[in-house]
């Protein structure tokens, strides 16, 4: 009689069931293991920004602030970003003059294309395009550059000197990015609504004085201040992600790669969900008025 005789060293190999129930075990671990994540990095974020704004208050009352390491920052992230900006703001313009023209002259009301140009531009199209600029292009290059001195070991070696990454890297970034948002902002507005005064005067036929009556009309100086107040968050923001995702950077040159693309996108999100939030805030306690 045949007897089914396995030895110590015989693999019983695993069932199709077995397998199922292995990658499901797996997939729900990682899943759970998400918001935990999430929270850890949310933690590690405000930890940086805490770091950063108590050196950067340090060094401007003992007035060691780096001032020329901010502003070759400064030039370098402008040089990256200006001429992205015009790029972009020019078809947005554009792009609000011909659709807006076209439905308001089937209306009879021409002349309120310029109101759609001041109201669209400067309260979301400006603040949003100069927050995807430097969520893309600025936390690519802070996310690179601090990810290739993590895997050099240059931040390990800065820390055996005594010398705080944070204090010599990421503060004078942050700050670049803190002073140039406004001014890749007003690029932004000044270019989109050229475009779109252009477009609306050569190609719709507007008169200039009408469209211009109607962007004051609806177009404030508060509206103004508010874009500018949103860049400089969505700059902060962008500072304080692309320089932790940077420091985070493992694995050699795979992982700096996936430090940026990480920066990249958590900076898009985020600016996202601050400009919703902002913007509520606007609408709820200065309501939109026509003058």
């Amino acid at each position: 009689m045949g007897l089914d005789v396995r030895t110590a060293g015989d693999a019983v190999p695993p069932s199709g069931l077995d397998r199922v129930r292995h990658t499901a075990a797996r997939s729900a671990s990682r899943a759970g293991s998400i918001p935990a994540r999430s929270v850890g990095t949310i933690g590690r974020g405000v930890l940086l920004a805490g770091a950063v704004l108590k050196f950067t208050a340090r060094d401007l009352v003992s007035l060691r602030l780096p001032v020329g390491e901010l502003l070759v920052q400064a030039w370098m992230l402008l040089k990256v970003t200006a001429t992205p900006a015009m790029l972009m703001a020019v078809p947005i313009g554009a792009v609000v003059s011909v659709q807006v023209g076209g439905l308001v002259n089937q209306l009879g009301a021409s002349s309120l294309v310029g109101a759609a140009s001041g109201f669209g531009v400067i309260r979301q199209g400006a603040p949003m395009v100069t927050g995807f600029l430097m969520g893309g292009v600025a936390a690519a290059a802070i996310a690179s550059d601090l990810g290739a001195r993590q895997v050099r070991e240059e931040l390990d070696a800065l820390k055996v000197m005594g010398v705080d990454p944070v204090r010599r890297l990421v503060v004078p970034r942050f700050l670049a990015l803190v002073l140039i948002a406004p001014l890749l902002c007003c690029v932004i507005i000044a270019s989109a609504v050229s475009a779109s005064y252009l477009i609306a005067v050569g190609v719709n036929g507007i008169t200039p004085g009408s469209f211009w009556m109607s962007f004051g009309s609806f177009a404030k100086v508060l509206d103004v201040w508010f874009a500018l107040g949103k860049s400089i968050v969505f700059g902060a923001i962008v500072g304080i992600i692309s320089s932790l995702r940077g420091m985070e950077a493992r694995r050699g040159p795979r992982g700096v790669a996936d430090a940026v693309n990480s920066a990249v996108v958590l900076s898009v999100v985020c600016i996202v969900i601050a400009n919703v939030t902002i913007t509520q805030l606007q609408t709820m306690f200065f309501p939109a008025e026509v003058s």
